[in-house]
């Protein structure tokens, strides 16, 4: 792997309390190093060759994908940002600054991209929705979506072609499944919980979680 452009590659790939890896520029996990591997429960077989995507929630994947491509395209040479990262099959989650560096090779252009992140021992993860678990209706949704915008019950009926008391009932089944009491503690949980994709609006729920 050549250099970041504008710094020094790390020559010790292997420097405790930080997880590094190297991805291709598919986003692809090439190499890292054994940091990267414990935090994520997984073997160099099992996770090069696998996409950086699988170790990020689903909720943040829009936004990173988007930095990773103006990075690829040239328009920065390096990005910090908090992500949601998972460990594959596992419903644990926790929140990390991941520092991503562009790498120029041989060729002009950036051809790989640096990934560095903060070990996670000690710290308290927090509870997230599995990508597996269908956990909502598609009119769930909709109502969810409509909740976080901000849109009352009578035009969110009109728009969903409900009832308002139709729209009630599914925000009362909504309350019931993440919890919560009211209207807002219910968004918050949404977003906290990952089934609100971060960066986007108007607000959408993350397709994997939706039967």
């Amino acid at each position: 792997m050549g250099r970041p452009a504008g710094a020094d590659a790390p020559q010790q790939p292997d420097q405790q309390g930080v997880c590094v890896a190297g991805l291709d520029a598919a986003l692809t996990i090439r190499q890292a190093n054994q940091e990267f591997f414990r935090e994520f429960n997984g073997s160099s077989e099992d996770l090069c060759g696998r996409s950086i995507r699988d170790v990020v929630h689903p909720s943040v994947q829009q936004p990173l994908l988007r930095k990773f491509s103006h990075l690829l395209e040239g328009k920065h040479q390096r990005f910090v940002t908090p992500v949601i990262a998972v460990r594959p099959g596992e419903e644990s989650a926790f929140t990390v600054p991941l520092t991503a560096i562009a790498v120029s090779g041989g060729l002009p252009g950036t051809n790989a991209v640096l990934v560095m992140m903060p070990t996670t021992r000690g710290v308290e993860e927090t509870r997230v929705v599995s990508s597996r678990k269908k956990v909502l209706s598609a009119m769930d949704a909709r109502i969810l979506e409509g909740i976080a915008a901000g849109i009352s019950t009578v035009p969110l009926s009109s728009r969903l072609f409900l009832s308002p008391h139709g729209v009630e009932y599914h925000v009362t089944c909504l309350l019931r499944k993440l919890k919560v009491r009211n209207r807002t503690a219910l968004v918050s949980r949404a977003y906290s919980m990952g089934v609100l994709k971060i960066g986007t609006w108007p607000p959408e729920v993350v397709d994997d979680f939706v039967k």
